[in-house]
């Protein structure tokens, strides 16, 4: 599998929970409702198989879990917070869900301030910018584009973030190697679980509001 820097099978989550004690599960029940509730196994969609998250190699913080929410934004509404490395989508009434990101390497190259989303992908085709393939001199044989599919560094869905009606060249998108999520490692785009970025698509419209939190 390629692997892009803008970019182990185990047991269903519903299995590892059922084989752990009471007292365990009471003594962890946050983080048991993030494996429990959100799966990360393998499924197929649109012709290609999305790889299973090794659960046992991850921060359970960054798996999808609905958690208090106390802030201003509409339902709806999408928050990204760059140094906590979370995103976070408004449900109203206190609640929100949050997912763990990977953002960009520095400060610099991530997006910062509001948009909307303007455009929504599925298996999108990937193109990496000028600035990209000046940076990363490996990425000039695809300034064509790539197509979408398991090795292409979008994952199997993106987000495209529009402000003033034209493309901002950030998205949010899924990856190539989950191992980075929480990190800073970038080039600028938010990435998140493969299996995240489809319940995020699934769940918002295009023209959802997008704010990203700097610090």
């Amino acid at each position: 599998m390629r692997k892009f820097p803008c970019q182990n099978p185990i047991p269903q989550a519903d299995s590892l929970c059922y084989a752990l004690s009471r007292r365990t599960v009471l003594a962890g029940l946050p983080l048991l409702l993030a494996g429990c509730g959100a799966n990360y196994g393998s499924t197929q969609d649109g012709g290609f198989s999305v790889a299973p998250v090794d659960l046992t190699a991850v921060d359970r913080s960054l798996l999808r879990q609905e958690v208090a929410w106390n802030g201003k934004e509409k339902p709806g509404s999408i928050i990204v917070n760059v140094p906590e490395r979370r995103l976070y989508l408004v449900l109203g009434g206190g609640r929100a869900l949050r997912y763990g990101v990977g953002v960009g390497r520095t400060e610099g190259m991530n997006f910062r301030g509001t948009a909307v989303i303007g455009r929504k992908e599925k298996w999108p085709r990937w193109t990496p910018t000028a600035n990209m393939m000046a940076a990363i001199p490996s990425y000039r044989p695809y300034a064509g584009g790539m197509s979408g599919g398991p090795d292409n560094p979008l994952g199997p869905r993106a987000l495209y973030l529009y402000r003033n009606g034209r493309d901002t060249f950030f998205r949010l998108h899924g990856t190539t190697e989950p191992e980075t999520i929480g990190q800073a490692v970038s080039s600028g785009c938010i990435r998140l679980f493969n299996q995240d970025i489809i319940d995020l698509y699934n769940r918002v419209p295009i023209g959802t509001h997008v704010t990203v939190v700097q610090g």
